[in-house]
């Protein structure tokens, strides 16, 4: 995901030390093609052009930006569908990251189950390669493994919201 500006900004100020950045993961699944159910939902992936991998879309809120606005905006940024939040999947955080540059994060992420509305999938932002539908039971490789986790999570319809504790925590 590119780095928004006001991390930018923080960046010059602190240098690499550690933020504690909200993000989201937006899992759009397709349970009905034209009207008609789908035996295997389907779920919206993106292959990721930093590391080539599959995921779920995901991102990092804006200032003043809802958790739930977040993953509908990021879906429409990188994939140009319309979806709308049906429910919190799950709450967990990635632990550390230290990216190449020296950059130090620790993601909390908030999962949606996303309701498709509109559109046909497409990379439409430099962030992925590629953006289709998946059958929930046939996942591309490789993939994002906390991703599998969190698209468990939104699959689960009308489940409660799992709250997975990091083992540092």
């Amino acid at each position: 995901m590119p780095t928004p500006e006001y991390i930018k900004e923080l960046r010059r100020d602190i240098g690499t030390k550690q933020l504690y950045l909200p993000g989201v993961t937006a899992v759009v699944v397709r349970r009905h093609a034209a009207g008609t159910p789908l035996r295997t939902p389907e779920v919206l992936l993106v292959k990721r052009s930093d590391n080539a991998l599959w995921s779920a879309t995901s991102g990092i809120l804006e200032p003043g930006e809802s958790p739930a606005a977040a993953a509908a905006r990021e879906v429409r940024e990188e994939t140009g569908i319309e979806c709308r939040p049906l429910r919190v999947a799950g709450v967990s955080d990635g632990g550390p990251v230290t990216f190449p540059n020296g950059d130090e994060c620790w993601f909390h992420d908030v999962t949606f189950e996303m309701g498709y509305v509109s559109g046909e999938p497409f990379a439409a932002d430099d962030e992925s390669t590629e953006a289709a539908w998946f059958s929930a039971d046939a996942f591309p490789e490789p993939f994002v493994e906390p991703h599998r986790q969190r698209i468990a999570c939104a699959l689960e319809e009308g489940a409660p919201a799992r709250f997975p504790m990091h083992p540092q925590g």
